[in-house]
């Protein structure tokens, strides 16, 4: 029985991941106009930090053995955490779109891609398919807020390319580099590190946050649900699958995104959003599903 839910639990896990990131856009929503972004990052790695570092010591697990495991795991944390979060935040707080914004971001499983065929790493047939199909998909998702009235500037569109290379490389570092070891120790370091750099760019920012209660409850959120959830659940997942099925589930993040604001914000969905929808989700499963087996 113990068996069947251990199983269970890991049929579930992509759909809870995909669940719990998609609420990042929302949460920017809450907290963006409260706070400058770095600012917002830097005590939602201090608190996160906080979190896992007493529930360490409340579940005595071992810390990572070894100089040179902490050293990536540190390498992933400044690009995962700092490099993207940084990147994605910047970039929608000087003005790009939420839609621009998810489509060069939805780039990384196509970059993860190339990266692991240019590797001598297996990318199937089947799979680059999905990957075009889930990236068509996604397009069509966010194409209804791909209007003129986006600001791109050379700023904003550095900070996403940033954000862009950081999480695919960090990812790929991840499975690459990092020894299997506890999330919660592993999360700890990498946050760690990104408050490291994120702390002398937060400092030089003159806005000051406004801790009223939309500040609060999306800080909260940050902590509790993305970073002690969602980035332990994708930590997990870049240590138990395939680097290229994994990073397709970040193509569902948008669709179910939209989703989410038409529930919360009234936000309009279109025939083309849902066509969209299904158009990724059935990219995901081509890239997601394990190849048959022949006699």
């Amino acid at each position: 029985m113990e068996n069947q839910h251990s199983q269970a639990w890991l049929r579930a896990m992509p759909v809870v991941f995909v669940l719990i990131w998609s609420t990042g856009f929302i949460v920017a929503r809450y907290g963006m106009p409260n706070s400058p972004p770095f600012t917002f990052l830097l005590w939602r790695y201090i608190f996160s930090i906080l979190c896992f570092v007493l529930w360490v010591k409340w579940a005595r697990v071992p810390w990572p053995q070894g100089r040179v495991q902490w050293l990536h795991l540190a390498v992933t944390g400044v690009l995962m955490h700092a490099g993207y979060l940084g990147g994605v935040w910047a970039a929608v707080k000087v003005g790009m779109g939420a839609g621009l914004t998810a489509l060069i971001v939805g780039l990384q499983p196509v970059l993860t891609a190339i990266w692991l065929s240019a590797r001598g790493g297996h990318v199937s047939r089947r799979q680059w398919q999905g990957l075009a199909l889930g990236f068509v998909g996604l397009a069509m998702v966010v194409s209804r807020k791909l209007d003129g009235g986006i600001e791109v500037t050379p700023w904003s569109l550095t900070m996403i390319i940033m954000a862009l290379v950081s999480i695919t490389t960090g990812t790929l570092h991840q499975k690459r580099f990092v020894k299997p070891c506890d999330v919660r120790t592993a999360n700890a370091v990498q946050l760690m590190a990104a408050y490291v750099v994120t702390l002398p760019i937060a400092l030089m920012e003159t806005e000051p946050a406004l801790w009223n209660a939309e500040m609060t409850w999306a800080l909260a959120w940050s902590v509790l649900a993305l970073t002690l959830g969602g980035s332990s659940l994708f930590y997990i997942l870049i240590q138990r699958g395939a680097a290229a099925a994994v990073t397709s589930l970040m193509y569902l993040v948008p669709p179910t995104t939209a989703v989410m604001a038409w529930v919360l914000f009234n936000e309009p969905i279109t025939l083309v959003t849902l066509a969209g929808i299904a158009v990724t989700a059935v990219g995901v499963s081509l890239v997601v599903r394990p190849p048959k087996i022949t006699a």
